[in-house]
């Protein structure tokens, strides 16, 4: 113990006891010396370094006198010059035994702990701070629990001793030497590392068993913070350890293989990608990042994570075709030729296709044209990409966005993540290896969005002239020219496709296929094609006309062709069938009466006439994503209380077109003739039902067949058998256009109609009807709804005599 020190001790009897060592006094007044981030106790050696003006005062004054001064910590570490309000009220006495002067005018001392004080209170606070100090004497009471606490923080601090290497060995020697309680917890407080508001509340106990109890827990954390530390640097050491192992290693092995004259797969592979560079022909930036990509690489060890990502991104960026362009065949006319050879009729559509290039042969430089084709499956969209490619002379290929919902999976992921890659666009790129390829983006009109991004605005950038000459990938992060490229999307509808990515396509419409047209198709096309897939030939297997129409009426309903194909695929099997079994050895002319024996019954059946043979039925025309269809709507009336009530899964469009031709016929049922009570509608309730109802519905379009269907509900006329009919009906009688009248044309000639009803404003669409369909269906073209009543319902006297019969 120091000799300035106190000690109070509790005898056995209860009673406290002072006990006095050495001969010196504690002053009433001490300089106080502020500490920053450190805390002194009784019984240490402290060094201290002075640089404050006002502290070096200090310590030139006590050298002078008594050399005693009052150490006492800031509370906080921020504050350069502590007042008396941000110091602790306890510290320690310090005597300074020796002081040395630094050549940059700050001391260094080193000052002995003796006693524990209480700063009361400040007598001056210039030059330096002086206080009134009082001594605070430990209170200790002798117990075996006294003695356990000591020996386990002997243990502890020799456990921690042994763990870090800032403690030297001498300490534990010191540490067993010392007896006092009191002294040991100054020694090892002093020498650890604790945070100084948790040696300031050491210093501040003045119940010696108590203090020993925190300085244990103190030092149980430490020995636990020691643990962790040691079995991190272990694991560490032994990561290091291993891979200085491989270095010595693959040194070892580069030695070796230099002394047998064999180059080192690591670099003969940088090597290998250096030549690729230098031969690609790449525009200067790219051929810039990827130098500097490569020169990483060399730098790396084969072992590097990163090794492979940097390789993979040199490998995609030399396999891209910068600048590989194939030589356009600009010949109109052998571009015809190729367009008649692959597709029948739709001379619109190769027309549009012969104009595009046309202008590529007069303007060479002229940008790349974005074409989206517009119409129902199995119309030819894909196999139109594909004819246009091989009149053009150049590669072709084909992504599906279909169901696509990730922007990543245009633009490609971002060399980051594990396992990235360029997106669609870049793979079809390197994949056609050429800059200028026909690139046809399939069902552009079924992508999606959700968290991950939206594509169709990712595909902004691709379809716009103005912005993909510089396209940039995410994973490649660099720009790639997309002007050159012949975009051809498809899609089965428009509604769908964003309005801004609409805009930057030029759309070419692609309606259904006449009965003739499907039957010239199959005999040129699917016939010759389907034989060769099943392994015959013109010698086995043959198709009568009537027995392809048999198919096309019987055993198919769609707007294209690929259910026909289907079943002409189907018919060929069972001939191939028959050949492999040896049934049979001659040809087999398939004709009309024996496609019911090879497909079955038939599957299309047509049911006008059946379901316009009563009033209140009447024959529609509807529109749908894969052609033309026909709608029959009936409606009937029972008592009630002039409700209406409309099935059918119909949408709000089409059942306020219900409600409207319901308010029209309210108004006009007089002048159509019908002998009803005044308050028949008031005491009867109207059902409108469009069958199919597992269908949904939607649309103005048939709007008069609800009228007219109501029309003769109320006079008790029929709608004739052979008269559809499509138009948007207004609450005045009107008949308003509508969209799709050749795929209803054609729905209305599969149907068996005689007679089309459609608004006088859809008469120029008239001349998009294929001619032969014209011979078959007569068209009338109303602008009321009178004008439709007229054409559509059975005379008067007609009605009479089957109300007779």
């Amino acid at each position: 113990m120091a000799g300035d020190e106190k000690l109070i001790t509790i005898t056995s009897s209860g009673e406290p006891q002072q006990v006095e060592f050495g001969n010196s006094t504690l002053p009433d007044v001490l300089p106080v010396l502020p500490l920053r981030e450190t805390v002194t106790f009784p019984d240490t050696l402290t060094p201290l370094a002075i640089g404050q003006e006002r502290s070096i005062e200090l310590v030139n004054d006590v050298l002078a006198g008594n050399r005693m001064i009052a150490m006492v910590a800031g509370r906080d570490a921020e504050v350069e010059q502590p007042g008396p309000d941000q110091l602790y009220e306890i510290g320690v006495v310090g005597t300074i035994a020796r002081m040395m002067k630094m050549p940059d005018d700050t001391l260094r001392v080193l000052v002995q702990g003796s006693q524990r004080i209480r700063l009361t209170d400040y007598v001056r606070t210039s030059p330096y701070l002086v206080a009134r100090v009082v001594e605070l004497p430990d209170v200790i009471e002798e117990s075996t629990e006294l003695e356990a606490l000591v020996r386990s923080v002997q243990a502890s601090f020799n456990q921690i001793v042994e763990g870090v290497p800032y403690l030297p060995e001498e300490l534990m020697v010191a540490v067993a030497n010392v007896d006092d309680p009191s002294a040991l917890v100054h020694v090892i407080a002093g020498s650890l590392r604790l945070k100084t508001e948790e040696k300031q509340e050491l210093l501040e106990e003045v119940d010696v068993n108590k203090r020993l109890r925190r300085l244990a827990e103190l030092l149980a954390r430490e020995a636990d913070v020691i643990a962790m530390g040691t079995k991190i640097q272990t694991q560490v050491q032994e990561e290091v350890d291993k891979t200085q192992r491989e270095f010595f290693l693959r040194q070892q092995l580069k030695a070796i293989q230099d002394e047998l004259g064999e180059s080192d797969p690591d670099a003969a592979e940088a090597q290998e990608l250096r030549t690729q560079i230098e031969q690609a022909d790449l525009p200067e930036d790219v051929r810039r990042a990827a130098e500097r990509e490569l020169g990483r690489l060399e730098r790396l060890p084969a072992a590097a994570a990163e090794y492979g990502v940097i390789r993979t991104y040199l490998e995609w960026i030399v396999s891209l075709p910068w600048n590989t362009f194939t030589e356009d065949n600009l010949d109109l006319k052998h571009a015809r030729e190729v367009l008649d050879e692959d597709h029948y009729d739709i001379d619109k559509v190769k027309d549009r296709l012969i104009e595009f290039l046309a202008v590529r042969k007069l303007k060479p430089d002229a940008r790349g044209q974005i074409l989206c084709l517009v119409g129902p499956p199995g119309v030819g969209k894909t196999s139109l990409g594909r004819s246009v490619a091989r009149a053009m002379g150049r590669k072709f290929e084909r992504i599906s966005v279909g169901g696509v919902r990730d922007e990543s999976e245009i633009r490609g992921h971002r060399r980051t993540y594990i396992g990235a890659m360029p997106g669609t666009i870049i793979r079809a790129m390197r994949d056609a290896e050429s800059s200028n390829p026909v690139l046809m983006i399939d069902e552009i009109d079924k992508m999606g969005a959700d968290f991950r991004g939206d594509p169709a605005s990712a595909m902004l950038e691709v379809l716009d002239p103005e912005q993909n000459s510089s396209f940039r990938d995410h994973y490649l992060d660099l720009p790639f020219d997309l002007s050159n490229v012949t975009f051809i999307a498809t899609a089965n509808m428009m509604e769908p496709i964003p309005g801004p990515l609409r805009d930057r396509m030029e759309v070419i419409q692609l309606s259904g296929y006449t009965e003739q047209d499907k039957l010239q198709i199959a005999k040129r096309y699917i016939v010759p094609r389907q034989i060769e897939r099943n392994g015959l030939t013109a010698k086995k297997i043959a198709f009568s006309d009537d027995a392809l129409i048999e198919i096309i009426e019987g055993y198919t309903r769609e707007a294209g062709v690929r259910n026909l194909e289907r079943q002409v695929g189907s018919v060929c099997r069972k001939v191939a069938r028959e050949f492999a079994e040896g049934s049979r050895t001659s040809k087999r002319t398939v004709r009309a009466a024996q496609v019911t024996e090879l497909l079955g019954k038939r599957k299309v059946k047509p049911d006008a006439r059946r379901r316009a043979d009563q009033p209140g039925v009447a024959t529609g025309l509807a529109w749908t994503p894969v052609g033309g269809d026909v709608l029959y709507i009936e409606a009937t009336a029972y008592p009630g209380k002039g409700g209406l009530q409309i099935t059918g899964q119909l949408g709000d469009v089409m059942r306020e077109s219900a409600l409207a031709a319901l308010s029209y016929i309210k108004g006009h049922s007089q002048q159509l003739g019908a002998d009803l009570p005044p308050d028949w509608f008031a005491k009867h309730d109207i059902h409108i039902h469009v069958p199919a109802g597992a269908v949904p519905k939607d649309g103005p379009s048939a709007g008069i067949t609800m009228a007219t269907a109501l029309a003769s509900l109320i006079t008790g006329r029929h709608v004739k058998n052979d008269v559809a009919m499509t138009g948007e009906i207004t609450l005045t009688g009107q008949v308003l256009p509508i969209g799709g009248l050749k795929e209803k044309s054609l729905a209305a000639q599969q149907a068996e109609m005689k007679v089309v009803i459609a608004p006088k404003d859809n008469e120029p669409d008239a001349e998009e009807i294929p001619k032969p369909l014209l011979k078959n269906v007569k068209f009338k073209f109303v602008e009321s709804i009178d004008e439709v009543l007229k054409i559509a319902l059975e005379s008067k006297a007609a009605a009479a005599r089957r109300a007779q019969a």
